[in-house]
């Protein structure tokens, strides 16, 4: 029940250079320093043995105009079908990867390579360091700052994908102390009051 989650496509290939998408929910940030992230796959599946042969993988992150291919690739498997061509994606170069490609139509592409596989049980959790980040320039606004959340992130909860919301507050917002005109300005509302 620990919901919404981040709806990513996961990009990776084998030795031979056949790859393949698969959809995850269970990922998610675990070091700063260095940047480290995991996915937990299930043994089964037939991207499973691809991470496990050459150690890499991308996460790529989904968007409202990739809700469809995000759902799409989590439930037909790359043994039956080229998720690629079916959903009209892009394969890209990675920067610091030898096998996996990116996924050119997300907005952000976050390459990683295994460094400890954990055999929980139903599945596997592959801890990987971040090796090189690729985003999207058209998201860069004048001044060279990415726009994440401009690009019209997914989250998946309970069994649904969900656009994101409209922004709440910013980091720390809570705590930061008001400005003093502020208390002016009350003040000087209640002395026009009498």
């Amino acid at each position: 029940m620990l919901y919404p989650l981040p709806a990513v496509m996961v990009s990776v290939a084998d030795e031979k250079g056949e790859a393949n998408i698969l959809t995850v929910a269970w990922t998610g940030t675990i070091c700063s320093d260095p940047a480290m992230l995991y996915i937990s796959v299930r043994p089964q599946r037939h991207t499973y043995h691809m991470i496990r042969e050459t150690g890499e993988f991308v996460v790529n992150l989904t968007t409202e105009r990739l809700a469809k291919a995000t759902d799409w690739c989590g439930v037909r498997s790359g043994r039956d079908v080229d998720k690629w061509k079916e959903m009209h994606l892009t394969k890209g170069k990675a920067k610091a990867l030898s096998y996996a490609p990116i996924i050119e139509e997300s907005p952000v592409n976050i390459e990683c390579k295994v460094t400890e596989v954990k055999e929980l049980g139903t599945h596997h959790m592959f801890l990987a360091e971040v090796k090189a980040v690729q985003v999207d320039e058209r998201y860069l606004d004048e001044n060279g700052k990415f726009q994440l959340n401009a690009t019209g992130l997914l989250a998946y909860s309970h069994g649904e994908y969900l656009s994101l919301g409209k922004s709440l507050g910013t980091f720390g917002w809570s705590v930061r102390k008001k400005a003093p005109s502020g208390r002016g300005q009350k003040k000087k509302k209640k002395t026009e009051k009498k």
